[in-house]
């Protein structure tokens, strides 16, 4: 404990991990620690220290004593003994929230569990189902020689007494029945096993991955980090690699159907039922593994995917959740831009583009830690120019929904499954300033919808209740900074949204989000509180996200929270007048009964560009 004590900054500051599996460098750390310990009993001889000059030197004793031959073993004591202080410290920091956590790692982690005994049953069956044609194919083997033998020994029939031909005829109907009903077992055994199968394989496709999609669609507006695909992929290829192998069993049986064949043959029978099912769900599962892995994002603006600008570069990436390693290199990836755009989203106005750069890519393991994948990182829009075209459609810029199509081909022998897959709707724009406005769409459509192709969306935008925006808006804030919004600051938004009383059922429009004046204002919601971020992003985050700004308060509220306070409390809020985004503070002065509160002119970007806000604060006059 005293070594722990008093050479905390240099224990905490090796590698001991490596040196745990390095013996060199374990030795010098073992020598470089009995260094350490002789500087410090130096100092404690300098302070007169007795009794802790015994205890070091009695500990550089015992550490010599027992490591020296050792040191590896050392380095890993202290490797275990810091891991478990920094799992104590972390398990002390954070106790309320595993409690919170642990109720829904417990439901995830049950239904993981439940998806990989689907999975390993399924591998079992597969196992299970090549052990027994194993088994078929000694025993058809065995007959085959036995019914030649039996053909040879009965063209010689002087060589057969009349006992022996009815014993060996018997023994041959015998191994044939057997044969008969080994046949059946197997493909007893595989039709059984493609229902479970499906099963499983629905479960993944239909929950797993549509839950997968719906967590992408709210992280790429700013919730909580996707969960990462790589347990999804791992399931998927474990399925599709036992469906390739019933694929195989049932080429092997087609095979000892051809050795050997008769008129009830359940082979005969069963084969192209069973090859036409396998191969249905295979194909169902290739095709629904083809995902856009990262939305479409440009590398200038990385927190806000989906909004691209004409003549900027942007990067998508896709991948394949079934990992075969021999599709590596096989895919071509092809890109389309509004592949399927219907008639009722061709509005009056509506503009089109043409795709730049490189728009095909071929899967590969090699650029994305071993998943299949292809990762577009060049691509460009480009406005077509149309003469006739109208700026007087139902639609403004920023409300059209684009698309961005990809489609590759996989092709076995014969079999040829067409791949596509979609990006979510994206927005384009032709300069920066309609970024807001482009954002506030992207936050509006996936907020509301799940269905990733309705581009016609906007021409009947649906409302949204306040318990959902309240949710997204506060991903606005903690996306960029550490901070997300409050209850307090979020009623005090809801107040203005909603006139009529801040209720979770309450519902806004979508111009009352974005298009319409606020209130007495002459400009939008959303443009207010984009301004804000804005501002808190470029010069306010550290004040931000150490909570001393409120920013969200009314004047009325302002004045309630700072009523009865020592003079010189101050609070500071965010300007309800200012597009742009601008800040104020609001102090007290005077005793209890006769209390006056002074405001300053809120602080823009170019006030708080030359002079920041505590130094504004501290010497302020």
């Amino acid at each position: 404990m005293e070594i722990r004590q008093y050479l905390a900054p240099w224990l905490e500051s090796q590698d001991w991990d490596h040196a745990a599996e390095d013996f060199s460098m374990a030795t010098l750390l073992f020598q470089n620690l009995l260094s350490q310990l002789d500087d410090q009993y130096s100092r404690f001889t300098q302070e007169n220290n007795f009794l802790l000059q015994h205890n070091i030197r009695k500990s550089k004793r015992n550490l010599h004593n027992t490591f020296v031959e050792e040191p590896t073993y050392m380095a890993l004591m202290i490797s275990k003994c810091l891991q478990e202080e920094r799992n104590i410290l972390k398990a002390a920091e954070a106790t309320d929230q595993m409690q919170i956590d642990s109720v829904q790692n417990s439901a995830m982690l049950s239904k993981v569990k439940e998806l990989d005994a689907k999975v390993t049953n399924v591998k079992n069956r597969v196992i299970e189902i090549e052990q027994m044609i194993k088994n078929l194919e000694d025993v058809q083997d065995e007959y085959d020689f036995k019914f030649k033998t039996f053909q040879v020994r009965e063209c010689e029939s002087h060589n057969m007494t009349q006992d022996d031909y009815k014993k060996e005829k018997v023994q041959l109907h015998t191994m044939y029945l057997q044969l008969h009903n080994k046949r059946q077992d197997v493909l007893h055994l595989i039709s059984s096993s493609l229902p479970v199968i499906e099963n499983t394989q629905n479960a993944l496709i239909t929950e797993e991955l549509v839950e997968w999609k719906h967590r992408q669609q709210m992280a790429c507006i700013g919730g909580p980090p996707n969960a990462c695909l790589d347990q999804l992929q791992n399931w998927f290829t474990s399925v599709a690699e036992s469906l390739q192998q019933i694929l195989q069993q049932l080429k092997k049986l087609e095979e000892l159907e051809q050795k050997f064949t008769y008129d009830t043959d359940p082979i005969t029978q069963q084969k192209k039922g069973l090859i036409e099912r396998t191969w249905s769900l295979f194909k169902q599962l290739i095709q629904s593994s083809f995902v856009v892995e990262r939305q479409p994002c440009m590398p200038t603006h990385p927190q806000r995917p989906l909004v691209l600008k004409t003549g900027v570069q942007f990067t998508v990436k896709l991948r394949l959740l079934v990992k075969l390693q021999e599709l590596n290199y096989k895919l071509k990836v092809q890109v389309q831009f509004d592949k399927d755009v219907s008639e009722k989203v061709t509005v009056k106005g509506f503009r089109k583009f043409n795709i730049l750069g490189t728009n095909t890519k071929v899967l590969n393991m090699e650029e994305s830690n071993g998943s299949l994948s292809a990762e577009f990182r060049h691509l460009q829009l480009k406005e077509q120019k149309n003469v006739s075209r109208s700026n007087e459609g139902p639609l403004i810029v920023t409300e059209e929904l684009h698309s961005l199509c990809f489609e590759t081909k996989w092709e076995q022998n014969t079999v040829v499954i067409e791949l596509e897959t979609h990006s979510l709707p994206i927005v384009v724009i032709s300069n920066v300033s309609q970024l807001p406005s482009g954002w506030a769409s992207i936050l509006w459509y996936n907020m509301l919808m799940n269905e990733p192709k309705n581009l016609s969306f906007f021409l009947n935008p649906p409302c949204a209740r306040w318990s959902q925006l309240s949710e997204v808006l506060s991903w606005q804030f903690s996306s960029v900074t550490k901070r997300g919004l409050s209850t307090d600051q979020l009623e005090m938004i809801g107040e203005k949204l909603l006139p009529n009383g801040c209720t979770p059922d309450g519902l806004i429009s979508w111009a009352r989000f974005c298009k319409e004046n606020l209130n007495d204002k002459n400009f939008a919601f959303w443009l207010w509180i984009e301004g804000i971020l804005e501002l808190i992003r470029k010069h306010l985050i550290c004040l931000w996200n150490d909570g001393h700004i409120m920013g969200f308060v009314s004047k009325e509220q302002e004045r309630m929270l700072l009523k009865d306070m020592e003079t010189g409390t101050f609070l500071l809020r965010f300007s309800e007048s200012s597009r742009d985004g601008a800040i104020t503070f609001t102090w007290v002065e005077g005793p209890a009964n006769d209390q006056s509160f002074h405001s300053v002119e809120p602080y823009t970007k170019k006030e708080l560009s030359a002079v920041s806000l505590p130094d504004i604060i501290r010497n302020y006059k």
